[in-house]
């Protein structure tokens, strides 16, 4: 990364811009203005709070509240940094595609996965890291690579999509994002989703809500899925493909207000989490999509549940429907008598 590009990333606060209210409408987004380090010093309403002398070195690694804050630090930090190169170099070239000619990799990717888990070793040399470049194509690799770290990894795991929207990244699309979600023992701790292009970091930690550029947000207020606006995603396979449509012409038969595709599932999650979103559901996603926007969502006060059980989120879940609660079982009972079913199911035939 240049010189120039870390110069950018510090010399804007963090607290210049304010996230929209529940069920605003949404005015025009400024482009292309990266943010600044946080500064775990600044007031009351900074989540991070401060560190005790000695800074993380001497954080005792099972103090949950005091762990949640440095992790928020480091990974808004690294976000930071991250998102710097992805202003840089938005429309780069496809390197190679990994699972099929639908997931794309770019030299940018890597680039920016190494930038945060330099960061996070650098902090915490004892903590595991699941980077979604680490990691061959395909729900198989994906699946055994989170199940394997949860249950014979470090007790701290980090979860990161470097870009979340590859395709809209390669198109010159400003509509992708940075996810880094932290766990200890299983449980989401902290979620952060940086946006370069809107100049917006969504944090969240565990009991202490959600947060757009450090100002509280909440889930939308809609009531009834008449109301809603839902987003999906375009999976890799054609399973997960069929999936969407299928959930789309039941979402249309209710009908909802609106169903929009925004092509990254961080994004859509923080959208959900922010009020802008009413739901959002998908069959075909990995942990390093979804651990950071569960968090966002929870801690926003809605909900998010494997979309074909019911049960609520955790690590290993690929199939998910996210909403603002209040809306929930009406519209995953829609998806699923509409026949949308999780993609390890169209392999059990």
């Amino acid at each position: 990364m240049s010189a120039a590009a870390v110069r950018a990333v510090h010399n804007l606060s963090p607290h210049s811009r304010t996230p929209i209210p529940r069920r605003a409408r949404r005015a025009p987004t400024p482009r292309r203005r990266p943010l600044a380090p946080s500064n775990a010093s600044k007031g009351d309403d900074n989540p991070m709070g401060s560190f005790p002398e000695g800074g993380l070195a001497a954080l005792n690694q099972d103090d949950l509240p005091a762990m949640r804050r440095a992790c928020l630090k480091v990974a808004t930090d690294a976000a930071k940094l991250g998102a710097a190169v992805m202003l840089d170099k938005l429309g780069a070239d496809v390197v190679k595609t990994k699972a099929n000619a639908r997931d794309l990799l770019t030299e940018v990717d890597p680039e920016v996965q190494r930038i945060i888990e330099s960061s996070v070793a650098a902090a915490f040399p004892t903590h595991g890291f699941l980077g979604e470049e680490s990691v061959p194509g395909g729900w198989e690799a994906g699946s055994a690579a989170i199940a394997r770290l949860l249950d014979t990894g470090p007790d701290w795991l980090w979860i990161v999509d470097p870009i979340d929207g590859t395709t809209n990244f390669v198109h010159g699309m400003p509509l992708s994002a940075i996810s880094i979600g932290v766990a200890y023992k299983g449980e989401l701790q902290v979620g952060v989703i940086m946006d370069p292009f809107a100049g917006e970091i969504f944090s969240a930690c565990l009991g202490g809500g959600a947060h757009c550029n450090f100002a509280p947000m909440r889930v939308g207020e809609e009531r009834s899925g008449t109301e809603a606006v839902v987003v999906t995603g375009y999976g890799a396979t054609a399973e997960s493909a069929d999936a969407m449509l299928k959930g789309m012409k039941a979402l249309t038969d209710l009908p909802v207000r609106s169903v929009r595709m925004l092509g990254s599932a961080a994004i859509m999650l923080a959208w959900v989490a922010a009020g802008r979103l009413t739901a959002y559901f998908e069959c075909d996603l990995n942990a390093w999509d979804t651990a950071a926007g569960a968090l966002l969502v929870r801690e926003a006060g809605g909900r998010m549940t494997d979309l074909v059980t019911g049960d609520e989120y955790d690590l290993k879940t690929r199939a998910i429907v996210a909403s603002n609660g209040a809306t929930h079982d009406e519209l995953r009972k829609c998806l699923v008598d509409g026949g949308v079913r999780a993609l390890a199911d169209y392999f059990k035939e």
